[in-house]
């Protein structure tokens, strides 16, 4: 048994053994964001509630996003034990009844209540590492959890699917259950206590549900435009201008409170501003590869549903492999810069790839083009991870370190909004191009519109072969239908890549004021001044 001590003072065992139940907890947090995409099917059949459908993965996220900022803070002041063990109890709890759930209704605010726990997982995962390594030894560990949470990020709807086919959807949230209690238990037991140095332990109330009336109808304006509701609807409108009121509240509360749940000073150190920038644009692009490149690989390259998902296996690799050599090249030149400059070009030149693509580009290729993507973006994780918490004072570390993965969070959902909003109206004008004068002539314009609107419909081979046999279409009719959904998906597609290109751009151009400081070799040592 190795009794030596990190620079934490503590037992390496019980630094390995909180660690890696960390990063369990981390890992079915992250899991549970995307596991039950491949399960509503099976969901919507047992329970109904087919126009919810977006909410059960809607609550979840929701939920989650709002949490991180907040725990990470009342984590700074009352400690993380306390907070990582009820996390993990609320996950657990949320997971039971969501598999137990016998209406839609009951399945979504379960899984609000399961968002909650995972969210403080979420936030937590990295703040940990931040209480047991010096900066200077936190790349090599925070490049493994960003592993870790990009694994879990993108095998979900794989794993869901395998769940749900050989057991029942019910298991994708009861799968949680024996693992979770193991970790409760082994957090009793191994997880440090260790207090807190904060005088003031006062709750900003204000603050915490400025936050929440802030972002909560920000992210529920940013789900449902475009897929339930138009932009330009009263709802939508209404959900974002009480969003920006809402803001504006809560700024003024943060300011004039003695103990803010969100500190602003911190935002005042440029390299914090510019690191929670760059992860907030990398984030649009991190989500937009998930949603997209299956999308592209089983409507325009005809892949199966099944083998679809499989292709962001090859980006999942060079999440992990990326975050992996990332948090080694951090830890061993001392400097976060390189490293995440690298990410973001990488990221950004592979967005630029991809945008060429189309329906007769090769697999091999199009998979070269995703393992650039993937490996860029696992070269950001502890690169920007780091640099937040090197530039912060260990009284911060939690509330900075989630504003990480908060700005995260916020940028992919946009992204999502934005470039599913472009996607659709590009779909629609594409598609009315690319069918022949035959086909629309067989179709209808009440077929084609309703086809515009839906551009993930004809990536479903029974729906295709039945539009076929209602409109009694020979084989050259279907062959040309096919065809030209399949160019219209393909000029989409390639050009939300594109636009994801642009915005990646931004990246590099911000990262260039990303200043080096020296990574400091005491935990809680003090980190440069916060103004600058």
């Amino acid at each position: 048994m190795d009794h030596s001590e990190s620079s934490s003072g503590l037992p390496r065992r019980q630094i390995v053994i909180t660690m890696a139940c960390a990063m369990t907890g981390l890992f079915l947090a992250a899991l549970d964001q995307t596991v039950v995409g491949t399960a509503m099917p099976r969901i919507i059949a047992d329970l109904g509630g087919f126009d919810r459908y977006t909410w059960v993965t809607t609550a979840y996220i929701v939920a989650s996003t709002i949490t991180v900022p907040i725990v990470g803070r009342l984590s700074d002041i009352f400690g993380r034990k306390l907070f990582y063990i009820l996390g993990l109890i609320l996950f657990l709890i949320g997971s039971l009844a969501s598999g137990t759930a016998e209406s839609m209704n009951q399945l979504i605010a379960f899984r609000a209540l399961q968002g909650m726990g995972g969210g403080v997982l979420l936030s937590l995962a990295f703040v940990i590492v931040g209480d047991m390594f010096a900066p200077a030894e936190r790349g090599k560990i925070q490049g493994v959890v960003a592993a870790v949470f990009g694994l879990a990020s993108v095998i979900g709807p794989t794993l869901g699917g395998f769940l749900t086919d050989t057991l029942s959807w019910n298991w994708i949230f009861y799968i949680n259950i024996p693992i979770g209690v193991a970790l409760v238990l082994m957090m009793l037991r191994f997880f440090p206590r260790v207090e807190p140095d904060v005088m003031d332990r006062s709750i900003d109330v204000a603050g915490i549900l400025t936050l929440i009336l802030t972002v909560v109808p920000l992210l529920l304006g940013l789900s449902l435009a475009g897929v339930e509701y138009a932009w330009s609807s009263p709802i939508i409108i209404g959900l974002f201008a009480a969003a920006a009121v809402f803001l504006a509240a809560f700024i003024f509360t943060e300011l004039r409170t003695k103990n803010p749940i969100m500190p602003l000073e911190i935002y005042k150190n440029r390299v914090i501003s510019v690191a929670l920038l760059a992860v907030f644009i990398t984030g649009f692009g991190m989500f937009s590869a998930i949603i997209f490149i299956p999308l592209f690989f089983q409507g325009v390259l005809g892949s199966s549903a099944t083998s679809s998902g499989s292709f962001l296996t090859p980006m999942m690799l060079g999440i992990v492999i990326g975050a992996a050599i990332s948090g080694q090249i951090v830890s061993r030149i001392g400097g976060y810069r390189i490293p995440a400059t690298f990410g973001v070009v990488l990221m950004t030149v592979a967005a630029f790839l991809l945008s060429t693509m189309s329906a007769s580009t090769p697999y091999g290729v199009a998979i070269g083009f995703i393992v650039a993507l993937g490996f860029g973006l696992g070269f950001t994780f502890p690169s920007f991870t780091i640099a937040v918490q090197n530039s912060v004072e260990h009284r911060f570390l939690g509330v900075a370190t989630s504003a990480a993965q908060f700005a995260r969070s916020i940028g992919g959902s946009l992204g999502l909004a934005v470039l599913g909003a472009y996607m659709t109206n590009t779909f629609q004008s594409q598609l009315k191009e690319k069918l022949p004068p035959q086909v629309q002539d067989a179709l209808g314009e009440g077929k084609i519109v309703e086809l515009s609107e839906n551009p993930a419909a004809m990536v479903n081979p029974d729906a295709l072969h039945t539009l076929t046999s209602q409109l009694g279409a020979s084989g050259i009719v279907a062959d040309s239908l096919l065809s030209g959904l399949r160019d219209a998906l393909a000029s989409s597609v390639s050009g939300v890549f594109l636009v994801t290109f642009f915005i990646l751009l931004t990246s590099v151009v911000v990262v260039f004021f990303l200043k080096d400081r020296p990574l400091r070799t005491e935990i809680g040592s003090r980190p440069p001044a916060m103004s600058e």
